[in-house]
């Protein structure tokens, strides 16, 4: 019954600013991964950030030096804080929480998406 809440999307100018957050809730195992994908219509969903719980960040070239991916474990929410936003950025985006046990069994959730929409 884990759950992923996203907020925090919306409409903005080019150059603009937005900070998505994403809380999980329910029986979560605390080694995990967090990350959000996006999906722009017409094409296929892709990772574009991801960290660990001890902090490792993984990044889409697309969005290197622009978005910054954080979390707080203490409560579960991972962020997404996107800066110099492009319209190529607007896409619904996704947030993902994944484990794995005892070197199998992946359990891997999703949240429900926000928009995000860039444009002048």
């Amino acid at each position: 019954q884990v759950q992923l809440v996203e907020s925090g999307g919306g409409l903005v100018q080019p150059g603009g600013s937005l900070r998505l957050s994403c809380a999980a809730s329910g029986s979560i195992f605390s080694i995990n991964t967090m990350g959000w994908y996006r999906q722009a219509p017409g094409k296929q969903r892709e990772l574009i950030a991801a960290i660990t719980n001890g902090g490792s960040t993984n990044y889409a070239d697309s969005v290197k030096g622009r978005f910054t991916i954080s979390r707080d474990n203490s409560k579960n929410t991972v962020y997404l804080q996107m800066n110099t936003l492009k319209p190529d950025d607007t896409a619904v985006y996704y947030c993902n929480l994944r484990w794995t046990l005892l070197r199998r069994d992946t359990y891997e959730y999703w949240g429900q998406g926000t928009q995000v929409t860039v444009s002048s």
